[in-house]
C-alpha cells in the first residue's frame, strides 16, 4: 500500500462531514488507494477509519459574523491553515483532494489549487454550503447528494454530478432491515434525536406532546430520545410520571441500529440525518434548525417531505399540541407509515460511496 496512490480527504470536524468522508475512504481503500484526512482538532474525538496517524490537523476558523475583529481572526487562522496545507501537499503529493464541506476544507482545497492537484467537493445539503460555494469555481468537479442543487447555475452545472451521500457501513447494514409497520395495538417505536449536539427544542416540546396523547398510546410507546445532560432531569420526570417505556441518553453510539428499529423518527434535518433516513427508509417528522443563512435544513427536509417520506414542521409551529396530533394520526394509520417509509427510501442512494469514488478516481486520472 505504501506505493499506492494517495487521496487526501478534507472535512469539517462534525459527523455530518466526517461520516461521508469515512464512507468514501473505506471504498477507496477497497480499490487499493491510500487515504488521509485533513481536518480540524474536533475530528480527533471520533473513532472509526481515521485513526490519529491518518489525520492531519489543519488550523481553521468558521466565519461567525461581520465583526471586523472576528473576521480578522478568521482570516489569520485560515491563512495559517493554508500554510500548513501547502506543506502537506508538498510532502504527501496526493493524486487528488476531496472536500466534504465546512471551513476546515478551505485551506486544503486552496492549497490543492495552488499545486494544480485535481480536486472534488461534495455537498450533502439541498443548498450548497458557504465553504463549498467559495471553492466551487476552482475545483475540478462537484458532487451533490440531491438532484437539482446547481441546475440554475450554468457555470457550475456542467461539472456537477449527483452521487448521493456516502453511507458509513453501519447505515448500509441498517438499510437491510425492512420496515415493518406497527400492529394496531402493538408497540410503537419512536426515536427522537437532535443532531450531534442534541437540541433543546426536543426536550421542550416532545414531553409535552407525549403527555397530550391518549393513555392507551402511552402503553404502546417505546421511546428512545436523545436528551442533553442539562435537560435530562426534567424530561425524565415527565416520562416517569406517565410510566412510559423511555430510554434517554445524551448520545447513542448505535444510532443506525436504533434508526432501523424505529417506526417513526422525530429529528432535526441536517444533511446527514436526511440522507440516512432516505437510505434506511424510515418515516419522520422533521424540524429544521431555524435562523440559518442558507436555510439548508429547511430545504433538506423539503426533499423528504415532497417525496412523501416526512412531515416538515417549522420550529415556530412545533408545539406540543401539533406534535401530539401528528403522532396520534400516524399511530392510527400504520399503512401511512409504510407508505412514508417506502417514499423516504426513494430519496436514498446506498451506492453513493461507489459513485463518488468513481468520480474522484476519474478526476485523479487513476
Amino acid at each position: 500500500m505504501q506505493n499506492a496512490p494517495l487521496i487526501l480527504l478534507a472535512a469539517g470536524g462534525t459527523g455530518g462531514h466526517l461520516f461521508p468522508a469515512e464512507a468514501l475512504g473505506v471504498e477507496l481503500m477497497k480499490r487499493g488507494m491510500r487515504v488521509r484526512l485533513a481536518t480540524d482538532a474536533r475530528a480527533l474525538r471520533y473513532s472509526g477509519l481515521f485513526t490519529r496517524e491518518l489525520i492531519d490537523v489543519v488550523p481553521s476558523e468558521t466565519v461567525r459574523g461581520r465583526n471586523p475583529l472576528a473576521l480578522a481572526h478568521t482570516a489569520v487562522k485560515l491563512a495559517a491553515g493554508t500554510a500548513v496545507a501547502l506543506d502537506l501537499m508538498r510532502r504527501l503529493k496526493p493524486k487528488a483532494v476531496a472536500g466534504f464541506g465546512g471551513y476546515p476544507t478551505l485551506p486544503p482545497l486552496l492549497a490543492a489549487r495552488l499545486f494544480r492537484i485535481p480536486s472534488v467537493i461534495h455537498d450533502s445539503n439541498a443548498v450548497l454550503g458557504r465553504a463549498n460555494r467559495l471553492l466551487s469555481g476552482g475545483v475540478s468537479a462537484i458532487a451533490t447528494s440531491l438532484p437539482g442543487v446547481l441546475d440554475r447555475d450554468a457555470a457550475l452545472a456542467g461539472k456537477t454530478t449527483t452521487t448521493g451521500t456516502p453511507m458509513r457501513p453501519a447505515i448500509v447494514a441498517a438499510a437491510a432491515t425492512p420496515f415493518v409497520a406497527p400492529e394496531p395495538a402493538g408497540p410503537l417505536r419512536v426515536l427522537v434525536v437532535g443532531g450531534s449536539q442534541g437540541a433543546r427544542v426536543m426536550s421542550d416540546v416532545v414531553p409535552g406532546a407525549i403527555e397530550r396523547l391518549e393513555p392507551a398510546l402511552w402503553r404502546r410507546l417505546k421511546l428512545v430520545q436523545q436528551v442533553r445532560d442539562e435537560d435530562m432531569a426534567r424530561v425524565r420526570a415527565v416520562y416517569d410520571r406517565l410510566k412510559l417505556d423511555a430510554e434517554l441518553a445524551p448520545f447513542f453510539s448505535d444510532l443506525p441500529a436504533r434508526l432501523a428499529a424505529s417506526h417513526l423518527v422525530i429529528s432535526r434535518s441536517g444533511a446527514g440525518t436526511v440522507a440516512e433516513l432516505g437510505a434506511v427508509g424510515r418515516p419522520s417528522i422533521l424540524v429544521p434548525l431555524p435562523g440559518s443563512i442558507d436555510q439548508d435544513q429547511f430545504a433538506n427536509a423539503g426533499v423528504l417531505a415532497e417525496a412523501g417520506g416526512a412531515i416538515r414542521i417549522a420550529q415556530g409551529d412545533f408545539t406540543p399540541d401539533r406534535l401530539a396530533a401528528e403522532i396520534s394520526t400516524l399511530a392510527a394509520e400504520p399503512a401511512r407509515l409504510t407508505t412514508m417509509a417506502a417514499a423516504a427510501r426513494t430519496v436514498g442512494k446506498l451506492d453513493a460511496a461507489e459513485r463518488l469514488a468513481d468520480l474522484v478516481m476519474k478526476v485523479a486520472g487513476i
